[in-house]
């Protein structure tokens, strides 16, 4: 299943059913789990974990160095998780010292050609990350998070749960779970109401999540206001909560 072209370090441990196309490189101390592909050209840097069922499209390059100056050749690790579809020419970097020492991606994500996912970064489950978008270091991101094509994502921002952006959105305070944000510098724009639909929230989440925004965004309240306003909403509503926890842990603020 290894082409004959493809570079394997002896240190990696490969599952049997693995199959590596033509001039892929595996670096040392990598872990690739059952049911991966990689397809041609593919670089995997070292100290990097590929969970089951994932697909790496041609000149992808994982797990190598990251950009950062103070990198100084420490041991940091990049871990990937089940189901994800990475394709051409996506980077993914490590982590360094400075924070979590891993990068890490979740399950279940769709990342398209030229991504480039900076150190220390975490992407949750379920995203969509169209063409181009880069998140700059120590970046998070939620779960079920679409990201329009050349989304660009400051470092240390983070972006909750549901959240949407348009095309070529760039951001440098953090977005609530459920908001779409469009713009640049980014702006909130509405509650992503197509995506909750598709995912089977019922009509009284949506609502409870609807008046939340109003709260946050369509009223003249100050956000320690909104937030006050939100709590009633919060004893009936996890959706309200996680949007109000996201908010009071925030650090750089939220777009408004």
């Amino acid at each position: 299943m290894i082409h004959e072209t493809a570079i394997i370090d002896d240190s990696a441990d490969i599952a049997d059913d693995v199959k590596i196309g033509p001039y892929c490189i595996v670096a040392e101390d990598v872990k690739i789990a059952s049911g991966c592909e990689l397809k041609s050209h593919v670089v995997i840097g070292p100290h990097t974990e590929l969970g089951e069922h994932n697909v790496v499209y041609p000149f992808a390059c994982l797990g190598e160095a990251p950009q950062d100056k103070k990198f100084n050749k420490e041991q940091t690790r990049l871990s990937i998780g089940h189901n994800n579809t990475i394709r051409e020419y996506v980077t993914i970097n490590r982590g360094t010292t400075d924070d979590r020492l891993v990068t890490e991606v979740g399950d279940n994500n769709w990342i398209m050609a030229y991504v480039h996912i900076a150190h220390d970064c975490v992407v949750g489950n379920h995203t969509i990350m169209a063409n181009g978008s880069t998140l700059a270091g120590h970046v998070h991101i939620g779960d079920y998070v679409i990201l329009g094509g050349f989304t660009k994502i400051h470092q240390f921002c983070r972006v909750g749960d549901h959240a949407f952006t348009a095309m070529d959105t760039a951001f440098q305070k953090d977005v609530p779970p459920f908001v779409m944000a469009h713009g640049s510098p980014a702006k909130p724009r509405a509650i992503n109401f197509e995506g909750l639909k598709r995912r089977d929230f019922t009509k009284q989440r949506i609502r409870d999540i609807k008046q939340a925004y109003k709260f946050l965004y369509q009223s003249d309240l100050g956000l320690s206001d909104a937030l006050a306003a939100m709590a009633d909403l919060m004893a009936r509503s996890e959706d309200v909560k996680l949007m109000y926890d996201f908010i009071k842990a925030s650090q750089r603020s939220i777009i408004r």
